[in-house]
């Protein structure tokens, strides 16, 4: 079928084959999450005009800039971290009254950081401290909700963060965190490859053995106060269903309007 077709689009940005076009504010969906965002024809916009509440932006620090893009060769100095999300974010926050949709849903920025962790992490504080006033603030033990909260990923420098008493970001953990103890006002996520811990790839039901796998995995982690995503997962409308009845917090996907429509379709049942 036409969704299941792989995105073929030569070199830099190959999954921009799906146009969303814009509208005056769609309802937010808190559980759609834009994988690699920044791919999309309209970065960030795109993720928005469908009503998502989660984007992911992968970003390399070159030469003291912070730059996005899913491999170094793709990299472009117009296309920075603060060009293409964190300015655009505040100028709507403000318009909005301090929010990133007029309804007050939470938003989340996650920052996939695909250079070394520590430089990287100290290269975005100053940048983060620039946009304070809309950024969730995290302590050891509080969490200060703003209208949009930074979950770091990808080479994440566990222990720089864990060194700031205050911090501007959240700690994206791993399902071999689970029951670990961690706070949640550290590690606010567990993120992981579905394909690395799970057989179903699509097709047919889970297993019993995976159902209760993937049930003892949600209750873990919300029990802790803490939300699970999964990458590498199917994209595909029988995942989505999966992940949705399942009550999995963020439903990874690269086709925004499919998923919107997937998911304001279970609204209105």
């Amino acid at each position: 079928m036409k969704w299941m077709l792989p995105c073929l689009l030569f070199a830099a940005w190959p999954c921009a084959a799906e146009q969303v076009k814009p509208d005056a504010e769609s309802k937010p969906l808190p559980r759609a999450h834009a994988h690699n965002d920044y791919y999309h024809k309209r970065p960030l916009l795109d993720a928005l005009a469908s009503g998502f509440c989660s984007v992911e932006a992968d970003v390399f620090l070159k030469d003291a800039q912070l730059l996005v893009g899913h491999s170094s060769f793709e990299l472009k100095e117009s296309r920075s971290l603060e060009t293409l999300y964190l300015a655009p974010l505040a100028k709507r926050v403000k318009a909005n009254g301090g929010s990133v949709y007029k309804s007050r849903a939470p938003f989340h920025l996650m920052i996939d950081f695909k250079t070394d962790g520590p430089t990287t992490y100290a290269a975005l504080k100053p940048l983060l401290e620039k946009y304070r006033s809309m950024l969730t603030a995290f302590t050891a033990d509080t969490t200060e909700p703003g209208a949009v909260t930074i979950v770091i990923s990808g080479s994440r420098p566990r222990a720089a963060m864990e060194q700031d008493a205050k911090r501007l970001a959240g700690y994206d953990g791993r399902l071999s965190d689970l029951g670990q103890a961690e706070s949640r006002h550290f590690m606010p996520w567990i993120s992981d490859s579905w394909r690395s811990h799970f057989k179903w790839r699509g097709n047919g039901d889970l297993t019993e053995g995976e159902q209760a796998k993937l049930a003892n995995i949600l209750k873990s982690a919300h029990a802790d106060g803490q939300k699970i995503r999964f990458w590498a997962a199917p994209d595909t409308p029988a995942a989505w269903e999966l992940f949705h009845r399942a009550g999995v917090d963020f439903i990874n996907t690269d086709r925004l309007e499919n998923l919107a429509k997937f998911l304001r379709g279970k609204k209105a049942k």
